[in-house]
């Protein structure tokens, strides 16, 4: 076999490789996310478990969940979702659109090894990427906080919990959480967000 054959093979099987899109988020108990551009609880236990699902992939967010961050993610490719063109940040990349943005994390997933691009909010961006979504990775946390943004309700007839894990408030933490793993039931996303 001659080294292009051999290239367009490689090319070919990363091209088939199923890169999965996975929500990550925290929701409380009255699917509240956020107040006023920030978590409104304070949970150390449960950004660990954060990092360690988002760790080595790419993770996508609106510009902001990023300005409410403040940085890129350490270890983590950060691709920033913004439909303003002047929007830059240092060690971040942008993207106009989700399917852009879902473009650039397909592409950087295969150059990682890694099997799943994760998006992490705001709310406009999981409302724009459930429909595509192969898995959620949903933290209730047990609080009914005050907010202005929730997350969008789970529909059981397209979800299907795969696994469940509670966690009690550790030292650090305004709350006990469940953290729950969710797949599609059909296998398949209903909708493509990547053209």
């Amino acid at each position: 076999m001659s080294t292009s054959d051999a290239t367009a093979r490689l090319r070919l099987a990363a091209h088939r490789q199923p890169i999965h899109t996975v929500l990550v988020a925290a929701v409380a108990d009255n699917d509240v996310i956020g107040q006023r551009g920030m978590l409104p609880w304070r949970l150390k236990s449960e950004m660990a478990h954060f990092r360690r699902v988002t760790m080595g992939k790419p993770v996508v967010m609106g510009r902001k969940t990023y300005i409410s961050i403040g940085r890129p993610l350490a270890g983590r490719t950060t691709i920033v979702v913004s439909r303003d063109k002047m929007f830059a940040a240092p060690g971040v990349l942008v993207a106009p659109t989700i399917a852009a943005a879902l473009t650039v994390a397909r592409g950087d997933a295969l150059r990682r090894g890694a099997e799943e691009i994760v998006v992490i909010g705001g709310a406009d961006i999981y409302a724009q990427t459930l429909a595509c979504a192969d898995r959620m990775v949903i933290t209730r946390v047990h609080l009914q906080p005050e907010g202005d943004t929730t997350f969008p309700a789970v529909d059981p007839q397209v979800w299907s919990e795969v696994d469940r894990s509670e966690h009690p408030a550790g030292p650090d933490d305004q709350a006990s959480f469940t953290v729950i793993a969710y797949r599609r039931r059909n296998g398949h996303p209903g909708a493509a967000c990547v053209p």
